[in-house]
């Protein structure tokens, strides 16, 4: 039998519940796969800080998902997997979700220092991803919608290299993106905190994700109590040249997953949410609640 895949998604608890042997106890036969979309970059390491301008990306954590991940279960905003397993691309996982810390920021020296400053201010997010989505849902309460610009400019640690070299004016940045902004003196303006969900494979065996959640429920119980000693793996995921300045032990705990149902209110109404912003071409049909969503 195939081991079951796991896509870690730049955070913790995959990291801790390994090295605790959370998974093992429970009898999963698994494996970590590669780095996914959101530890990749569009730049590297190797591009010069001057030629290190704005990627433009029109495609993002939905399309990721769209093409066909071949992990059993992985992870990323809770609009993009609620869309996702909407439109058949693997199911959303229903007996929980995470809550993610986001934030709009600008540099230092920025003029701008309220959110109603960023009126007509492209901002980096990333294509149809969680930093697309809670970007606008953090600006409403301060701008009107013709107001809201946003720029898309690749991936997130790629939003990270561009705010460091001054080549976009605010980004809205998460996780490890979000603490590297904040050590090295960027200013929040906005906070975007938001959900995050899990999206599994139509092939994933049932008894498999029932082992992975409960080793991630004690693996968020051993972040709870005791954060600071599993935050070195925060360079786990993170790209050589980032994590050359990163002092980890700066940083938060990240995610925080929530075992509680996302329920048929919730993914209704981010359904509402979605088509009154236009975000995703509506589908002729989409799957209910009970297709898409394992409760």
């Amino acid at each position: 039998m195939a081991k079951f895949r796991i896509q870690p998604h730049v955070r913790l608890q995959e990291w801790v519940a390994e090295e605790k042997s959370f998974f093992s106890d429970e009898g999963l036969d698994y494996e970590f796969e590669a780095r996914g979309l959101a530890g990749s970059s569009l730049t590297t390491s190797s591009v010069k800080r001057a030629d290190a301008g704005p990627v433009q990306a029109r495609s993002g954590a939905f399309e990721d998902m769209a093409k066909g991940r071949s992990c059993d279960v992985s992870g990323a905003c809770h609009w993009a997997v609620n869309a996702a397993a909407s439109t058949d691309h693997g199911r959303m996982w229903g007996r929980a979700y995470s809550l993610c810390t986001s934030g709009i920021f600008v540099a230092p020296e920025s003029p701008y220092e309220r959110p109603e400053d960023l009126a007509g201010v492209p901002v980096g997010v990333g294509y149809h991803s969680g930093s697309h989505y809670s970007a606008i849902q953090g600006l409403e309460p301060f701008l009107a919608p013709d107001q809201i610009e946003l720029a898309f400019v690749g991936l997130p640690f790629d939003r990270v290299r561009l705010m460091r070299d001054r080549q976009i004016p605010a980004a809205n940045v998460w996780g490890a993106q979000y603490y590297l902004l904040e050590q090295w003196g960027f200013r929040k303006l906005v906070d975007t905190t938001f959900m995050m969900g899990f999206l599994v494979s139509a092939d994933a065996e049932h008894t498999d994700l029932e082992r992975y959640f409960r080793a991630l429920r004690r693996a968020q119980a051993e972040l709870d109590l005791e954060a600071e000693r599993y935050k070195r793996y925060w360079l786990n995921e993170m790209p050589d040249d980032l994590r050359d300045s990163a002092d980890v032990r700066r940083f938060g705990p990240g995610e925080r997953i929530v075992f509680e149902p996302y329920t048929r209110e919730m993914f209704e109404r981010t359904h509402r949410w979605m088509e009154r912003w236009q975000l995703f071409d509506s589908p002729s049909e989409r799957s209910t609640y009970e297709q898409a969503v394992i409760a």
